[in-house]
């Protein structure tokens, strides 16, 4: 039933066939591009040294993979490796089919941890964890524990909603993670065993399927760049160009539920269930960059342009509908039923960075940070142990705290939870903080690119072999001032590039003696650098007001507030009574002034009495209560303090007044 993991050729392949793996000297890149317009640096030249972002993935590291490996042992998601090996399996297999990626996606959150400090419990949890799935592993190279076995269905009997190639694509991500972190072992043999089986069963002369839930895609073409397998990357290509010809089944929720109505070249924007279209729109980057291919990129760019601009929240969440899990219609972005599920956050961004990799646009990291301020750092709790699942822009009511020990089975309870019963969210957090040192950073032939900032040391080596060191000091996003510090001087000039985000207007750099504007985009200081000089770049952070296009029929008459790269929210624990969140209104005419908390706006609480009919001839007034001073918070910190109401998107007042 199975196979050892020592083997050095996988089934039916020659060893003429394999390849080498392709080293990767910056010691961990999620994602690295044979070509691009830059190129991204990995975790072991780009360290993270405490703020807000070295805060969450110390404690990541410290909790989140433990906490994430008992509740898979607890619930038998790790026992069905063993039930696989030991021909035990039966009909009443615990989890959902797509359990095995949850144990995969925490494998690569590990990976990336050991790349980054070389943890020996990391380590040791590798070596354990590979150990039973190893064991599970068929001799042909099939991998899976919910198919297949015993009195299971058979191999790829419901490719719609079975999720084994799904499975497959995050064991191969697993093995990326490893081999850019510590070269190849059996975790990565156990990999391409499965994708050489994938490549036998799904190629040309292959069956003509596609799995219901993108992953393999990008998994095969990550996985084909860091082998140096092109096999892989051109089974990836088969995979994208099956999809939207009705090669699934049809299901209640449509073929766009999958991606499986349109071709993806022909799509104009991401439809269907979220994480799926992103994961294919990832994959499709991939694919389009490696083989050359402009039309497919060009298509991802018109669909994530699209898509952003009519389809994404201001948080820069994905996804307005429950049913789904899925993307509406264009404005349709209702904020009490906004699903922004956790994981699309994480698959916003793997979208976002491939195709920044690929074109310098810096319109793509701008969203990165968007998302990472107001999505990903929103999810887990301060001690990495309970999650986010859903991530709405308005809480009526407290949600109800789910214990520690308890299974949540809803996503969108409005409180963190330890555990879902589709518990992908917290192993999509865990290998995103994990891996997080390998989104801040680029270069170029002539330069470095910073692009989102934390206390970090930078040193790279650009191509012709010039050394640049830097290191950014910031108390980023709490204060604007970044500092990058030269670390070390060089002799012939080179470029260094700092992003100034699009909300940025104000903002100055102070350099080489001078105090100047800058405005958005990538600012460029090319010249030879002394060691010790710092460059300071200055961002406004004065709390803004964010006013919606008013086609957004759900928030048409309110404002948000943002500062810096967070937006900003109420919380009904900082109102009067529980139930005021319902009738506040705020004074638009009195800009909203800096608070320790965040931010504060005027508001007031004009008398909402109970009618027998919701519906009146004439306009409410609001005309009515006292102003007082309404403190906002950072959406990321909503609940923290305990279940509470909340809304981003205040009502403004008719009659506001700046008086």
């Amino acid at each position: 039933m199975t196979t050892g993991t020592t083997d050095p050729v996988p089934d039916g392949s020659p060893a003429e066939a394999r390849t080498a793996p392709v080293p990767d000297p910056a010691g961990g890149r999620p994602v690295l591009p044979p070509h691009g317009r830059v190129r991204p640096l990995g975790l072991a030249q780009v360290s993270l040294s405490g703020g807000f972002w070295g805060g969450r993935q110390h404690a990541n590291a410290a909790a989140t993979p433990a906490h994430c490996e008992a509740w898979m042992e607890r619930l038998g998601w790790l026992a069905n490796f063993d039930r696989v090996a030991d021909g035990t399996t039966s009909p009443d297999r615990p989890g959902w089919s797509f359990s095995d990626s949850e144990v995969y996606k925490l494998l690569e959150a590990l990976a990336w941890e050991t790349g980054r400090t070389g943890d020996p419990g990391a380590q040791a949890a590798i070596k354990r964890l590979t150990a039973r799935i190893a064991r599970a592993q068929d001799p042909d190279g099939y991998l899976n524990t919910c198919y297949g076995h015993g009195d299971q269905p058979p191999r790829y009997s419901d490719l719609e909603m079975g999720h084994e190639l799904y499975n497959t694509g995050h064991l191969l991500q697993a093995a990326v993670a490893r081999l850019r972190t510590a070269g190849e072992d059996d975790l990565v043999r156990v990999a391409r065993r499965a994708a050489d089986h994938v490549c036998r069963t799904f190629g040309e002369d292959g069956l003509r399927g596609i799995c219901g839930h993108p992953e393999i895609e990008v998994g095969l073409a990550e996985f084909g760049r860091a082998l140096g397998e092109e096999r892989y990357v051109e089974q990836a290509r088969l995979f994208l160009d099956r999809r939207g010809h009705g090669t699934l089944r049809d299901i209640p929720l449509g073929r766009a539920y999958f991606q499986d109505d349109i071709p993806i070249r022909q799509a104009d924007a991401w439809r269907g269930h979220a994480v799926r279209a992103l994961y294919l729109a990832a994959a499709a980057v991939d694919v389009a960059v490696d083989l050359g291919d402009a039309e497919l990129l060009r298509a991802v760019e018109r669909q994530w342009e699209r898509s952003v601009a009519r389809r994404t929240y201001i948080t820069g969440g994905m996804g307005s509908r429950h049913q789904d899990e899925g993307f509406g219609e264009d404005w349709e972005l209702p904020p009490d039923r906004a699903y922004c599920e956790t994981c699309a956050g994480v698959a916003s961004i793997m979208v976002s960075w491939r195709l920044h990799l690929a074109t310098g646009d810096v319109r793509y990291t701008d969203l990165i940070e968007r998302t990472l301020y107001n999505v990903i750092a929103a999810s887990p709790s301060t001690d990495g142990t309970a999650f986010f699942y859903a991530n709405p822009l308005h809480q009526r009511t407290p949600g109800k705290p789910a214990g520690p020990g308890e299974v949540s089975p809803r996503a969108e309870g409005g409180t963190r939870a330890a555990w879902f019963e589709v518990s992908c969210c917290p192993t999509n957090v865990a290998r995103t903080l994990a891996s997080l040192g390998g989104y801040l950073a680029t270069t170029d032939d002539d330069g470095l690119q910073i692009h989102q900032y934390a206390p970090c040391a930078v040193r790279a080596e650009l191509p012709d072999g010039r050394r640049v060191a830097v290191d950014v000091e910031t108390g980023y996003p709490e204060t604007g001032t970044i500092r990058v510090r030269v670390a070390a001087g060089t002799r012939s000039p080179w470029t260094l590039s700092l992003r100034v985000p699009a909300w940025a207007d104000g903002a100055t750099v102070t350099e080489d003696g001078g105090t100047r504007p800058v405005s958005p985009g990538m600012l460029a200081i090319r010249r030879s650098f002394r060691a010790g000089e710092v460059i300071t770049l200055e961002l406004p952070m004065r709390p803004r007001f964010t006013w919606p296009d008013p086609r957004i029929d759900a928030v048409r008459g309110c404002v948000a507030v943002e500062r810096g790269p967070e937006v900003l929210c109420v919380e009904g624990l900082d109102l009067p009574a529980p139930g005021d969140l319902d009738a506040l209104v705020v004074d638009p005419l009195s800009e909203p002034l800096p608070d320790a908390a965040g931010a504060r706006v005027r508001g007031r609480l004009p008398a909402r009495p109970d009618r027998p009919w919701a519906y009146a001839a004439a306009h409410p007034a609001d005309a009515e209560g006292e102003w007082f001073d309404v403190p906002l918070r950072p959406y990321h910190e909503w609940a923290r303090r305990g279940p509470t109401s909340m809304r981003v998107w205040l009502p403004a007042s008719a009659s506001g007044t700046s008086s």
